[in-house]
């Protein structure tokens, strides 16, 4: 990011130059499906494809032949989408870590005059991790379980509904309206359904492609005066060079994205088949709203639209998920032309014009081109970033049933890291497991075949623990708990999973140490606090047991077993009105239908 500082000023400029549409959009509508590969849009070519809504914006408007995204991340690439700003200038490297403090679309068209509002779909963009500068209304609200934890994503549907009752209150006005749907993203529909892993990626394609057909549907006569724009994060992986899912490789399976727009500025049935990268959106959108242009690394695209070929130039994109989820090597990637080079222990280099499967390594044959594309790599990154700010456990526990992982791991010199091409059937495994790509017996044999390759593994460690938890089996799930929880995961789950089986046992105390390791490890998580409070109940100390409960409560108040433990402490300290309305308030958390409703309601009943 410093090395580049010295450039940035001169592509702002650059920006500034590029020709103004003769009537400016009056507002943007962007919409970001997660998660999506180019090949499967219509408009790319994809002749099975349920995509009209993408299918009409590229016939209306122009189409991004070769979009290529910064990080085949969710966070670090939208960051880059709204800042113009490749990872390393606006620091969100991975997910769970936040963006810094720079200028955006949204702070650029909120000074404009915009209204601005987002409405995302996931938890990796939750408002913690520093994209709501800019935004009158970010809306992040994501929906809890039966038991009352917070979910990590939401379908695109309850998103559409709330975007869509944003903006029939705003559309008088100029606005920038961002809406992120997820649905693409594994796991891929119903895994029981007996559909192929495609198939029904396919089937969450279409259905995001439906909500994003709501959006722009709803926009009625404004949408000859809106820019409309369809993009994704990244791509997807089906076992290309070994891959499952996205985020360790930086081939352009999962670089590649579908980008389209429509609107003022832009003719219909324009096919751009320069690259481009997301970076490249900010200035472009800046461009052609008329808008004060962003200070980044993108350049506007408007040149493009008006059919001028865009000079080539270096671009680069970046994972360092190997690093912080594996304590591997991270991939840093330059193309050039037809040219493209990954920076790794064993660094690759591969002429995509002949070989865009990325195949034949050509790493030998091009000295001169290789020094050049690594001092280039060099200037936008170290091979390991700098320090940042810890990701907090809460987080990390949440992404982790989204299918990342610990994010933490650092340990080892930087160059006796493996390379991540060395250990992706570990990766690919684990991608099967967190997707819900495998299940039952099959679950356990590809968990005991991580542990194989890769004894110490801490992640398959707590998820065999948990599996063998789930079938009942704790003499199984113990060990696993334990090598997880003695690793040091900066998380509360195995301690949990280890105090649940101890306390099937009837080793109380054993509970105990474990929640305390598993307090330790992540301080304040309320879950920790109730088992807690329900342990010391157990035990009879109803005075502890209250103050652990309504800490919990106070953290998360829809923790339904920790609100019955209170009631019952409650009642047993004498405090039967306080008792009572515990219960009260549970039985109106309680859903209409829950089994639990006779117990509470016993209980209410036994304290009138």
């Amino acid at each position: 990011m410093i090395a580049r500082a010295g450039l940035v000023g001169l592509l702002a400029i650059g920006a500034a130059c590029a020709p103004a549409p003769a009537d400016p959009a009056r507002s943007v509508l962007l919409i970001t499906i997660d998660t999506l590969r180019a090949d499967h849009v219509g408009a790319y070519g994809a002749s099975a494809a349920r995509t009209p809504t993408l299918d009409t914006l590229a016939r209306e408007g122009a189409r991004f032949e070769r979009a290529w995204a910064p990080a085949p991340i969710t966070l670090p690439s939208h960051a880059s989408l709204l800042s113009g700003r490749y990872p390393p200038g606006h620091g969100a490297r991975h997910n769970g870590m936040a963006m810094q403090a720079v200028p955006t679309l949204a702070t650029a068209f909120k000074t404009a005059g915009f209204s601005t509002a987002a409405f995302v779909s996931a938890f990796p963009l939750d408002r913690r991790f520093g994209l709501t500068r800019g935004f009158d209304h970010y809306d992040d609200q994501l929906p809890r379980s039966s038991d009352g934890r917070p979910l990590n994503e939401r379908p695109a549907t309850a998103t559409v509904d709330q975007a869509l009752a944003w903006l029939q209150t705003h559309g008088d006005e100029r606005f920038f309206l961002w809406v992120h749907l997820f649905d693409p993203h594994a796991p891929y529909g119903s895994p029981d359904s007996g559909a192929g892993v495609q198939a029904r990626y396919d089937d969450d394609i279409a259905v995001a492609d439906r909500e994003a057909g709501r959006l722009v549907a709803a926009l009625g006569d404004r949408l000859a005066t809106t820019l409309v724009v369809g993009a994704s994060d990244h791509g997807e992986a089906f076992g290309e060079h070994g891959e499952i899912g996205h985020s360790v490789f930086v081939y352009d399976t999962t670089l590649r994205v579908p980008l389209v727009m429509r609107g003022p500025g832009v003719r219909a049935a324009t096919v751009v088949t320069d690259d481009v990268s997301l970076v490249d959106l900010a200035p472009t959108l800046t461009d052609l709203t008329g808008t004060a242009a962003l200070m980044g690394d993108g350049r506007s695209l408007v040149p493009a639209l008006h059919g001028e070929a865009l000079p080539v130039r270096p671009m680069y994109a970046e994972s360092f998920a190997p690093l912080f989820d594996f304590g591997w090597a991270g991939l840093r990637a330059v193309r050039e032309g037809s040219w493209k080079y990954i920076a790794a222990p064993r660094a690759e280099l591969f002429d995509i014009g002949r070989d865009p499967g990325e195949s034949a390594n050509r790493i030998t044959d091009e000295p001169e081109r290789v020094a050049r594309l690594e001092a280039e790599a060099a200037r936008w990154s170290p091979a390991e970033p700098a320090a940042s700010a810890p990701i907090a456990p809460e987080a990390i526990a949440r992404l982790q049933s989204l299918g990342y992982l610990s994010g933490t791991s650092r340990s080892g010199a930087a160059r006796a890291r493996p390379d991540p091409k060395d250990r992706i059937a570990v990766a690919s495994r684990l991608a099967t497991v967190t997707s819900g790509e495998v299940r039952g017996d099959e679950l356990l044999a590809t968990l005991a075949a991580v542990l194989r390759d890769d004894p110490a593994n801490p992640q398959a460690h707590l998820r065999l623990g948990f599996a063998e938890l789930e079938r009942g089996r704790c003499a199984q799930a113990e060990p696993h708990l334990r090598a997880a929880l003695d690793a040091g995961m900066p998380s509360a789950d195995a301690g949990l999973g280890l105090a649940a089986c101890l306390g099937r046992s009837g080793n109380l105390a054993g509970a105990r140490e474990a929640l305390n390791a598993a307090r330790r490890a992540e301080p304040g998580n309320p879950v920790v606090a109730a088992n807690l409070g329900i342990l010391e109940l157990e035990e009879g100390r109803v005075a502890a047991a209250i103050a652990e409960l309504r800490g919990a409560l106070a953290a998360e108040p829809r923790l339904l077993e920790a609100r019955f433990a209170l009631a019952r402490a409650l009642a047993r300290s004498g405090d039967r009105e306080g008792a009572a309305r515990e219960a009260a308030t549970l039985l109106g958390q309680l859903p209409p239908g829950a089994p639990q409703r006779a117990e509470v309601s016993r209980l209410l009943g036994a304290l009138k």
